[in-house]
């Protein structure tokens, strides 16, 4: 049984909700941040990743700067950007990027529900992102950006979320990025009953994108629980904020590897090597992304390759040896350049697929990167297999698009 709960969120006024909504803190660098947000005094950036309001070379996770996105977000509430609704809501979500369209259920999800393992992950988080995060939460005593789930699809979900958004949005914009966003409160008393007894009838909902905002905003809520002697378990921080998506809605997209050396090979000894597992073919004017599973892009000395994975190396009946990043890590990573944890390795770095291969290219070209791989994009079916069965992806393996913007709501303990 999945437990949500509508909540008083914050929200920005319909007419500066243009400027507010940001990218997620995590799809951007400092820098990139920093441009985005220029001239911009209400970007949710501000909020989220507040060390661009300070000068370059400030250590981003210094205390100081979670105070600067908690007093930022205290600013706008006293300018009347920001205000609280008046009663307890869900809300829905809608994107829409080109033919594809997906709409979210937002609502507080359980700590309890993640800890007793209702809320099934599929990824390893990174401990110092993790920490990050949950910094983020002990400082400004909010869930700032949402989470990002799926649920198994149902129909009666689906209708009543069809009927929900028949009324006029309370957001309607489109961002630079050519996708629409639209967003509604669900103020009947009725509706937000029914969608909760159906979130009451799933065995579990997944983590999609958000794994270590999702345990930085359990593991702060425990904190606060254990540090509480008259906790009761109805208190805000026992929820952090989620938008759950029905399965069936969901894009994956790729999510690619570069790494900065080869490990101490030459180019033709990391070459030969790669020959043991794969079958290894240069590129001319062939585009180089996959096509299928066990298929690799290679980028390498301003070459594109394609890597086929020879029968043997990977197992098609078990949920992680079949997935590419698996062979990637078994037949490549580990043996060859000596990458053995992906979450703390400082040599390997992710690009979203989003930012097309042109940006692998980019950054071996540049001599940041000496190698670069293109994967095929896993399915939603293998990501909640591998959550049923209670086994771990290696970080960095799903990319969803398109990304939900921050800022549309606030969850505030």
């Amino acid at each position: 049984m999945i437990t949500i709960k509508p909540f008083q969120g914050y929200r920005p006024v319909p007419e500066k909700v243009l400027q507010v909504a940001s990218r997620p803190y995590d799809v951007l660098n400092t820098e990139e941040a920093r441009i985005e947000a220029a001239g911009n005094p209400l970007s949710f950036l501000h909020v989220v990743k507040p060390e661009i309001d300070f000068p370059k070379g400030t250590n981003p996770y210094s205390k100081e700067v979670y105070e600067k996105g908690r007093d930022n977000f205290r600013q706008m509430i006293d300018q009347g950007i920001f205000s609280q609704d008046d009663e307890n809501y869900l809300y829905i979500y809608r994107l829409t990027m080109g033919n594809h369209v997906q709409n979210g259920i937002v609502a507080s999800a359980s700590v309890e529900d993640y800890f007793e393992g209702r809320i099934k992950k599929h990824e390893l988080t990174r401990p110092d992102k993790e920490e990050d995060r949950k910094n983020h939460v002990r400082v400004s005593m909010m869930n700032a950006e949402p989470v990002f789930f799926a649920y198994p699809s149902m129909k009666e979900l689906d209708n009543l979320v069809e009927t929900i958004e028949k009324g006029e949005p309370e957001y309607n914009f489109e961002t630079d990025d050519d996708i629409r966003h639209e967003f509604w409160a669900v103020r009947d008393s009725g509706q937000i009953s029914t969608i909760v007894s159906a979130f009451e009838k799933m065995p579990a909902t997944y983590v999609a994108d958000g794994h270590h905002r999702t345990a930085a905003a359990a593991l702060v809520g425990k904190e606060m629980r254990e540090n509480n002697p008259k906790h009761t378990g109805e208190e805000e921080y026992n929820y952090f904020l989620a938008v759950h998506f029905p399965d069936n809605q969901l894009k994956i997209i790729d999510y690619n590897r570069v790494i900065k050396d080869l490990g101490g090979l030459s180019e033709d000894e990391f070459l030969s090597r790669l020959h043991e597992a794969f079958v290894v073919t240069p590129l001319s004017d062939k585009d180089p992304a996959p096509e299928k599973i066990h298929s690799f892009g290679m980028y390498l000395a301003n070459k594109w390759f394609r890597l086929e994975a020879k029968e043997g190396t990977y197992d098609d009946q078990d949920p992680i040896g079949v997935l590419d990043v698996t062979i990637l890590s078994k037949k490549i990573l580990e043996p060859v350049l000596n990458i053995h944890d992906l979450r703390v390795d400082k040599r390997i770095d992710f690009v979203g697929g989003i930012r097309g291969l042109g940006e692998l290219e980019r950054r071996v070209d540049s001599g940041e990167m000496k190698v670069a791989f293109a994967l095929y994009p896993v399915s939603m079916k293998q990501l909640m297999d591998i959550a049923d069965s209670g086994a771990i992806m290696p970080p960095k393996t799903t990319w969803f698009e398109p990304k939900l913007r921050s800022g549309l709501v606030v969850h505030v303990f």
